[in-house]
């Protein structure tokens, strides 16, 4: 009876295993296809080309400079030694070096949840939309913000109509330290990369999405979506240079947005001449 239960576990336990496997495989190919781990990438390199894009930046980076020194300073006074006591048990002569490391990803982790929520929300919209305006993309943005007419992409930006962004909740807050080390996998990793890449939120925003549409278009593209912002959140992670790439990451979303309604236009302008030669032929 014991070896009947025993292997009824093993039959559970594979078949999960398999259904697993598949999901990821599934995942990974979808990722693949759309290429849309690239866009963070793509995202440097445009900000890094397109000046007017800088601006946003600029106009934040003396409060963020005294926020990211400060923060670092409090962290390796108030917390170096109690770390390097623990650390030097598993690093031995090494955890000098991995303490360092550590504080630094620490730092990182709380400029990026202090800074997104509380300095550079208008910013990062900026941004977004900005980028949006210099793909061509004015009608999208429109639905979220008054243009003005003239000068570069940010000069246009008029009132926001409605915000997308929202604070961090605490459970949010919580939930993001603990599994920050799980947004190194794509599909682990993407209830998390949810939270944290919140640039997307403006996309569904000037869609005029329902919370059901969004979710549906996020089940749909889940392994692109768990693609870039794995590769985002990598980026984010980087000690010192965390904010930097906040930016680049929210122009790689907007040119990624960009590409989307370009595809769906051109669906639509395919597809209508179709419908009408259907129409009259039903005439």
């Amino acid at each position: 009876m014991s070896s009947g239960i025993v292997n009824s576990v093993q039959s559970k336990a594979q078949e999960v295993a398999k259904e697993d496997y598949d999901r990821a495989r599934v995942l990974i190919n979808d990722a693949a296809k759309s290429r849309s781990y690239l866009y963070p990438i793509k995202g440097i390199f445009y900000f890094a080309t397109h000046r007017a894009l800088w601006k946003p930046l600029l106009s934040k980076l003396g409060p963020t400079v005294a926020l990211s020194v400060g923060v670092v300073t409090s962290m390796f006074f108030l917390t170096y030694l109690p770390q390097l006591a623990v650390l030097v048990f598993v690093n031995g002569p090494l955890a000098v070096l991995t303490t360092v490391l550590l504080i630094l990803n620490e730092s990182s982790v709380i400029i990026n949840i202090v800074s997104k929520n509380f300095m550079l929300q208008d910013a990062l919209l900026d941004t977004f939309d900005g980028t949006l305006l210099a793909r061509d993309s004015a009608d999208i943005v429109s639905e979220g913000r008054q243009l003005k007419s003239g000068g570069d992409p940010i000069q246009r930006l008029g009132k926001i109509l409605k915000s997308p962004f929202s604070r961090f909740s605490p459970k949010a807050l919580v939930r993001y330290v603990m599994y920050l080390p799980l947004n190194f996998i794509p599909v682990v990793g993407t209830d998390v990369l949810e939270e944290t890449a919140s640039m997307t939120e403006s996309y569904f925003q000037l869609k005029r999405w329902s919370s059901s549409e969004r979710s549906k278009w996020l089940s749909d593209h889940t392994g692109p979506y768990a693609a870039f912002g794995t590769v985002a959140t990598l980026l984010e992670m980087v000690p010192l240079a965390s904010i930097l790439f906040s930016f680049t990451n929210t122009v790689g979303a907007a040119l990624w947005a960009a590409d989307i309604e370009k595809k769906e236009n051109e669906m639509t302008k395919g597809t209508a001449p179709g419908l009408r030669k259907a129409a009259e032929k039903a005439e």
